[in-house]
């Protein structure tokens, strides 16, 4: 029996190990959308947005290898753009179908018609218009191809009048291939390396996520040269956990002693990371950076030497290359720094703020406590990314996905629906501003229509917190920031949802506790928590501001941590004393 060319596509996507789609049907689909209900090894997930389907199918594929989602003709895939960016940006293979309208109206400016290739060329690397049956599957295995070998997006375009037709078998390959390998630089480069690490006393190592599978690697590296290991956030899941050598984040989200390591070291490290923020790094110093991707070499900082390769490859080779190491001293003054930093940021969590102002970093402590241990965790881009970088644990079970690249808001909810369907039977918990659940807010029908288990937690602080402190940085009065929000409790019944709302500090742990426990579909808590709150340790802010913090804030941001640490600079032995 013949087949159509969306029969076709559809065994296409299975092969290559995809189990749904994210998408909503409509004209241009409903071919491909009738082909997945005649196949039921494929899902069709129903969102409410194609925003957030794109979004969940980046999730998806972080998680499980490839993923996709679709949007019908003009108004439907152009909904899929700001997802597509997260994915392409944080390297998720995602295949995105373009519906399109009948290939007979191509360019007569027809009804809901875009220009697919230019809509989504800065977001892919790949996208094509099949234009008749014998060019689907050729692009069809191109695309999938693409993006799982470059890590990102590729689209298709999709025609609704192709997607009828009957299919064509095709002389080249329709499967798709999984390929890995070990890359490593050329032997001389390998010995300069170990011959300039060997010269070098004060050596620090940052990380990002091209450490991800590489930690025991990067931790044996560290202890052979004495080194303290800091890493961006995209690192931390992969570098944080069972390394007693890690000083943590640098950055606006991140604490001292990582900038600090890398600014009084002699030689920093560079393992598969692009941190995009230049005024963290050192000026003045040797820097080496590994990388899987050569084009990052020398983007961010000055290099003295740039090398490709994968991390864990790469550092195996190199370890027989160095002589070990002795002295300590240079890494214990950063630990030392690092261990006072972690006891100070306790202090908002012992605390736990009072009415309608609950301390959102002891919010984010009890959904460290609570959550499982091999949790994943989706949060949403500003003042949550704060808080899940300093009080959610890595333990080498769990994950963390969110936006941290193209940073959008909105992102936490339908990432963590992608989560929930990729990995049914891990613990997913969504860690949401007001400002970015509320962008997405009807997709909580989503969530209910296939009863995911989620735990989403709305950190309510009745404001755009993040910018709010970014203008004040500026020395700008903070304007239309506010929000107005509904009862996200009200909201979440309404859709069906079990809904929590946490004001009084004293509940915090009784009701978050009572939402972990819930087995009965998703829960949304909605926790009115401090609008104050500020993205800094919490000891620096009591010590040297004890009101305002705009001039603490504005080091922060700009990456000053030198009037924090200036007399650690001279004389390591008085450390105890700055912490006092």
């Amino acid at each position: 029996m013949s087949k159509k060319v969306s029969e076709q596509l559809v065994e296409m996507i299975l092969q290559a190990g995809i189990k749904r789609i994210y998408a909503i049907t409509g004209d241009s689909l409903n071919e491909l959308n009738d082909a997945v209900r005649r196949n039921p090894a494929l899902e069709w997930i129903h969102v409410r947005n194609e925003e957030a389907g794109a979004f969940a199918a980046s999730a998806d594929a972080q998680l499980s290898g490839a993923a996709c989602c679709a949007g019908s003709s003009g108004p439907g895939h152009v909904h899929l753009v700001n997802g597509l960016y997260d994915a392409h940006r944080s390297g998720a293979p995602v295949l995105a179908i373009a519906s399109t309208c009948a290939t007979k109206e191509f360019g007569s400016i027809y009804f809901q018609e875009t220009n697919v290739i230019k809509l989504f060329d800065d977001c892919s690397y790949y996208t094509q218009v099949a234009a008749n049956a014998r060019q689907l599957p050729r692009m069809a295995q191109a695309a999938i191809q693409t993006a799982i070998q470059r890590k990102g997006v590729a689209v298709i375009g999709f025609p609704g009048d192709v997607a009828g037709e009957q299919a064509v078998e095709i002389d080249s390959s329709t499967r798709n291939f999984f390929c890995k390998s070990n890359i490593t630089p050329v032997s001389e480069e390998l010995h300069a390396l170990a011959d300039l690490i060997n010269r070098h006393h004060r050596i620090c190592i940052f990380g990002g996520i091209g450490c991800a599978g590489a930690h025991d690697e990067v931790v044996e590296l560290a202890a052979k040269v004495k080194a303290p290991v800091g890493y961006s956030f995209r690192g931390k899941m992969s570098l944080e956990y069972a390394n007693p050598y890690e000083v943590g984040m640098t950055g606006l989200l991140g604490l001292p002693a990582a900038y600090h390591s890398m600014h009084e070291s002699d030689l920093v490290i560079l393992l598969g990371t692009d941190f995009p923020y230049t005024p963290f790094y050192p000026q003045g110093k040797n820097i080496v950076q590994i990388d899987l991707k050569a084009e990052n070499l020398g983007r961010r900082a000055k290099l003295t030497m740039g090398l490709h390769g994968d991390i864990k490859s790469t550092v195996k080779a190199l370890l027989p290359l160095l002589q070990e190491k002795t002295d300590r001293s240079f890494l214990d003054a950063q630990l030392h720094i690092h261990s006072k930093v972690k006891e100070h940021l306790q202090t908002y969590v012992k605390d736990f703020g009072k009415v309608d102002a609950i301390h959102p970093e002891a919010a984010a402590n009890f959904l460290n406590k609570f959550a499982s241990e091999d949790a994943i965790f989706t949060c949403d881009t500003g003042m949550c990314n704060v808080w899940s970088a300093r009080y959610i644990h890595a333990n080498g079970k769990r994950d963390m996905i969110g936006s941290f690249i193209h940073g959008s808001m909105a992102n936490a909810m339908p990432h963590a629906m992608g989560a929930a369907l990729a990995c049914p039977n891990r613990q997913v918990v969504a860690m949401c501003g007001d400002g970015g659940i509320s962008m997405l807010l009807g997709d909580l029908a989503t969530i209910k229509q296939y009863n995911l288990p989620i735990k989403i937690i709305v950190f309510n602080n009745k404001s755009l917190g993040m910018v709010k402190l970014e203008m004040e940085v500026m020395g700008l009065p903070d304007f239309q920031v506010d929000m107005q929000d509904p009862d996200f409790t009200l909201v979440a019944e309404a859709m069906g949802i079990k809904g929590i709302t946490i004001r009084d500090p004293k509940d915090l742990e009784s009701r978050l506790h009572e939402a972990f426990e819930y087995n009965g579909g998703p829960v949304l808590v909605n926790i009115h928590t401090d609008g104050t709150a500020l993205a800094m340790p919490p000891k620096i802010e009591l010590k040297m501001m004890k009101g305002m913090a705009l001039s603490m804030t504005k080091m922060m941001l700009g990456g000053k941590f030198e009037d924090v640490l200036e007399t650690v600079k001279a004389n390591y032995k008085h450390l105890p004393e700055v912490f006092d």
